[in-house]
């Protein structure tokens, strides 16, 4: 039985976005449902498939996962050759360290600067804490590529699911204007030039609804 993967709006939903690009850039097949988040039934149809109500959902026969990194953890193990996370041991456990850590961290940049994949690049003012967000995540970068990103241009190498975790957080640099590190720049760049990345941001252009609360420059819409 195919997989299905249940995610909200392409532009906004950063959540959605992270297993989404996993499957699809570890080439792991499924199927995409799209539940838009500001459905008048957004809950009750996506708690039809999970008690949390919330995107992103995969759905794998009898099995239900929500929350991004549970679900990666899921495709690790079920899919062990795919490359969910690094062979190597040291790197593995960075790895999940980092993602989990970007999963539960962060929420001063992530509250300030909403994944908007449509807004030109402009830059914006950033609060100390979100600044601060900004520089930790620099330096979690440049440890995973100095120590183990020989051998390709993502975080540890090939690329896997830290990089999804991690690649909303990229858009934000880049739509914002944030100034970077010459490593924090070539990854942010690695992240857009990704087929998968391409193919979700193409995808996302098209859409037309609107979340005011993360549209930054409301009432204003602004749009590429």
């Amino acid at each position: 039985m195919a997989l299905r993967l249940i995610i909200g709006n392409k532009n906004y939903s950063s959540w959605s976005l992270r297993p989404w690009l996993a499957l699809t850039g570890l080439g792991i097949p499924f199927e995409e449902i799209l539940v838009p988040l500001d459905a008048p039934d957004f809950k009750q149809r996506v708690r039809a498939h999970s008690p949390a109500g919330k995107v992103p959902v995969l759905i794998d026969g009898e099995a239900v996962v929500w929350e991004s990194i549970a679900i990666l953890e899921h495709l690790a193990e079920r899919f062990p050759d795919k490359g969910v996370w690094p062979t190597d041991p040291a790197a593995r456990a960075h790895a999940r360290s980092v993602a989990t850590e970007m999963h539960g961290g962060f929420g001063a940049l992530r509250g300030a600067a909403p994944m908007n994949l449509w807004r030109p690049i402009e830059p914006l003012a950033l609060s100390e804490p979100a600044a601060k967000d900004v520089r930790n995540i620099a330096r979690r970068w440049g440890e995973a590529r100095e120590r183990f990103g020989a051998g390709g241009d993502f975080l540890y190498g090939a690329f896997s699911g830290a990089d999804a975790m991690y690649a909303p957080v990229a858009t934000r640099l880049r739509t914002y204007g944030v100034e970077l590190d010459p490593v924090s720049a070539a990854y942010v760049e690695a992240i857009h030039a990704h087929p998968a990345f391409v193919a979700w941001k193409e995808a996302a252009l098209k859409e037309t609804g609107v979340l005011p609360e993360d549209e930054v420059d409301w009432p204003t819409v602004k749009r590429v």
